[in-house]
């Protein structure tokens, strides 16, 4: 019996790459799917509802239960539509992957209003659109008097946390969604909801294309060796965090083939006090002990 055996399990952005792994071994582990996927391009252009499709065939060939979705988690009626097909399909729901996002990169002083507002959009409107919608119904059964067992695995990103040139729309949209699990975490745990965020490094359309990250994240050329960077490796990290197993809340995991690290959020450093207001040449020498 799978982890997830008896939960119904809803992965957006689940068509190709990383989204598809999750849905597939979230399947795999027993849970019911609901796979979705608007089938548009890495740059939120473009729809192909057969993407979807062919992921819960995949899923529903190999003996387990999913249905297909192409609803635009950019917007709260896409949201509500999914969770509505979702309690129709299955009467119930356990988990979110809210995995859907786009990608337009540019240096910043060259990047547009429209690059930096439709990834901003596809990354952290989605994440939020998808969560608020879930997290209402918890919310409701809650306050009807059962008892969820939710959980909510929102995807963040290295560009977010740490940083990356040519990624500040993109950067900006992850590391907002990394800050929002965490308060997420804070307010839902009261309604019987984990959430908790995932920093996957993987190999993917995102990824293939990106020059100096597609030679780091390439197949070994030995095919007896492990594909460290196969997007397959995340997904039992998934499958742990939607999971009845997983205690945790408002925490952030990196995965990487066979690595799992904890991340920390942001936290204080070195001090410099004193007992009155500073004045700024005296700060200024005092600053030197922080570089």
């Amino acid at each position: 019996m799978g982890i997830l055996e008896g939960r119904v399990v809803v992965v957006t952005g689940a068509g190709r790459g990383l989204g598809r792994e999750y849905a597939r071994l979230a399947a795999a582990e027993g849970a019911q799917v609901v796979v979705d996927d608007v089938g548009c391009g890495p740059d939120g252009a473009g729809a192909d509802p057969s993407l979807a499709e062919a992921v819960a065939g995949e899923i529903n060939g190999a003996g387990g239960t999913a249905i297909a979705r192409a609803d635009d988690v950019r917007t709260m009626a896409g949201a509500e539509a999914l969770l509505a097909a979702t309690l129709e399909a299955f009467g119930t729901v356990d988990g979110l992957v809210a995995n859907a996002g786009i990608l337009r990169d540019r240096m910043f002083v060259n990047m547009s209003e429209d690059e930096w507002d439709d990834v901003v959009a596809g990354q952290l409107r989605a994440t939020f659109c998808a969560d608020k919608a879930f997290a209402g119904h918890w919310r409701d059964r809650s306050k009807a008097g059962e008892q969820p067992s939710a959980a909510i695995v929102n995807v963040s990103s290295t560009s977010g946390l740490i940083g990356a040139p040519g990624q500040s729309n993109y950067g900006a949209a992850k590391a907002g969604i990394a800050s929002l699990s965490v308060i997420l975490a804070q307010e839902l745990s009261r309604y019987g909801i984990r959430v908790n965020a995932l920093v996957p490094v993987a190999r993917t359309r995102m990824t293939e294309d990106v020059p100096g990250v597609k030679e780091m994240v390439a197949k070994p050329d030995d095919p007896e060796a492990f594909d460290v960077y196969h997007p397959a490796n995340v997904a039992p990290m998934v499958a742990y965090l939607l999971s009845d197993r997983c205690p945790m809340t408002g925490r952030t995991f990196y995965a990487k083939g066979g690595e799992v690290r904890e991340v920390l959020n942001w936290q204080y450093g070195r001090t410099l006090e004193r007992d009155q207001r500073w004045d700024p040449a005296e700060l200024a020498e005092a600053m030197s002990a922080l570089e």
